[in-house]
């Protein structure tokens, strides 16, 4: 078993900035992809950004300049840096995390239980 725990949400002015964390624990043989999503109520949950381990990133378009994900590898965590936030960026952001497990067969995917980003104007 695998667990995520997100730190970092809040409430922030517009133009403001936020910096999400999420370290996994458990038994971990690697992480592959690690990154964050996020939903709005009543609405789908999207890409945000996700980070591969040897650092190769995938953005959402509305993150794209605005957000910057990084990883700790040695302390299985990644990092979710929030700049020129803006109200439609409210949401919960959850931490996914596609996980080796030590003595078992192919990844398994974990999600945090999220963490609320709210943006006022």
């Amino acid at each position: 078993q695998v667990h995520l725990v997100e730190s970092g949400g809040g409430l922030v002015q517009s133009g403001g900035s936020l910096r999400l964390s999420c370290a996994a624990s458990g038994s971990i043989d690697n992480i592959n992809d690690m990154g964050w999503y996020r939903q709005v109520l009543g609405k789908q949950r999207e890409l945000v950004a996700t980070c591969t381990k040897d650092g190769s990133t995938n953005y959402g378009d509305f993150a794209k300049g605005r957000f910057t994900i990084s990883r700790d590898n040695a302390k299985n965590t990644v990092y979710l840096q929030m700049n020129s936030l803006k109200p439609e960026d409210t949401a919960v952001y959850y931490c996914f995390a596609d996980v080796w497990e030590r003595g078992r067969w192919g990844s398994q995917h974990y999600w945090g239980q999220g963490t609320q980003v709210a943006v006022s104007f």
